[in-house]
């Protein structure tokens, strides 16, 4: 069994601050519905953000080559998406930056967490939460939150029976693209 990933009332709530240093907490998020299944086994698909003086900030992928980190509001799912919900924070570390030194560091992570450079397996939100974590405390985030992309790196052949659009920002929008087209080719058809 894998304990550190189910939800306590111990790290659902805030650590109290410690001698003037901010906690670095790591929000995580379950994804897809098949989590209430398959996470008890250490198999789930998490979405994940850290939170620092009050802000949140997240990875995700878009068509652009612009910085895909953005903040939220800590701990809330809606901002995400429908298929996420709220599963459990972590008290990471602590660290001394102040929120300026934290927005700056998410700027120069921007540089290498672009939109369209984000990819289920290889540079996901978990990579940035792990990469953000690091810099700011020195600890990495938990396995279990990151386990299915480094499951793929593994066993390659895992990537390969995913739906590419699930992977990159720019296979799902060729996708969506190209479903769309189809659309239109069969509406003017059928006209």
């Amino acid at each position: 069994m894998f304990p550190s990933c189910l939800p306590t009332a111990a790290s659902s709530r805030k650590p109290e601050k410690v001698l003037g240093r901010e906690p670095v907490i790591l929000n995580v998020y379950d994804m897809y519905w098949v989590n209430s299944y398959t996470a008890n086994l250490g198999l789930g698909v998490f979405h994940s953000g850290v939170e620092v003086h009050g802000e949140e900030f997240v990875y995700g992928g878009h068509p652009f080559s612009f910085t895909g980190i953005f903040p939220i509001t800590p701990r809330d799912p809606t901002e995400l998406g429908d298929q996420f919900r709220f599963r459990q924070s972590i008290n990471v570390g602590w660290t001394d930056f102040t929120p300026e030194e934290v927005r700056s560091a998410v700027t120069e992570l921007g540089k290498q967490f672009k939109g369209d450079k984000y990819h289920l397996m290889n540079n996901n939100c978990n990579h940035f939460s792990g990469a953000l974590c690091q810099l700011l405390c020195g600890n990495d985030i938990p396995p279990w939150v990151n386990r299915l992309a480094y499951f793929s790196s593994c066993v390659p052949f895992l990537q390969r029976c995913l739906p590419r659009e699930w992977l990159t920002p720019v296979a799902l929008q060729q996708s969506l693209a190209a479903h769309g087209n189809t659309e239109e080719s069969t509406e003017s058809t059928s006209h």
